[in-house]
């Protein structure tokens, strides 16, 4: 394993461990030359899984290009990157565990939306607005309105905010 810092080849394992899925063992390695420390994950070499976009092209499925949306989806959201990062583990292993070598598109997304929408809700909004290219603010509006007429049970961790005991509504109020 080549070090990231210098290049060389020589390295130790100073501490390996399977990662929080189970699917890949963790290992930290120290480098003989520089003696910097770097990371590495083993994982099964397993099938290629293709994606099948909308206007039927296929690409190897991309678990970067994924995390990277929803990344975007959730900056400046209280959601720490290592969540993400497990929630595309967490896909791509039901992916995986499908036993097809296509998937649909469609597939992956409503499968990062509806983890997104119970974790944070901006965030599903935000996904959701670039994923189903929202055409107008209408039909923004229809996905927001759902979300507030069928919330999640738990939002982030934490339960979502109620109206205030006097009746008055909350500051982003839609009109319904």
């Amino acid at each position: 394993m080549r070090c990231p810092f210098c290049g060389a080849a020589d390295s130790k394992v100073v501490d390996s461990r399977d990662s929080e899925t189970g699917e890949a063992v963790r290992r930290r390695r120290e480098c003989l030359n520089c003696t910097k420390r770097f990371t590495t994950y083993e994982r099964v070499d397993a099938p290629v899984l293709y994606i099948v976009k909308k206007d039927g092209r296929r690409e190897e499925f991309n678990r970067q290009k994924l995390l990277g949306g929803l990344l975007v989806a959730s900056k400046k959201r209280d959601i720490a990157p290592a969540r993400l990062e497990l929630m595309v583990d967490d896909i791509e292993n039901d992916l995986r565990h499908q036993n097809q070598l296509e998937v649909p598109s469609r597939v992956v997304g409503e499968m990062a939306m509806e983890r997104l929408r119970e974790l944070d809700e901006i965030a599903y909004i935000r996904f959701a607005s670039v994923y189903r290219s929202f055409k107008d603010a209408q039909d923004m509006r229809a996905t927001l309105e759902d979300v507030l007429q069928h919330p999640p049970s738990r939002v982030g961790g934490r339960a979502r905010r109620r109206p205030r005991d006097d009746g008055s509504s909350l500051p982003l109020d839609l009109g319904t």
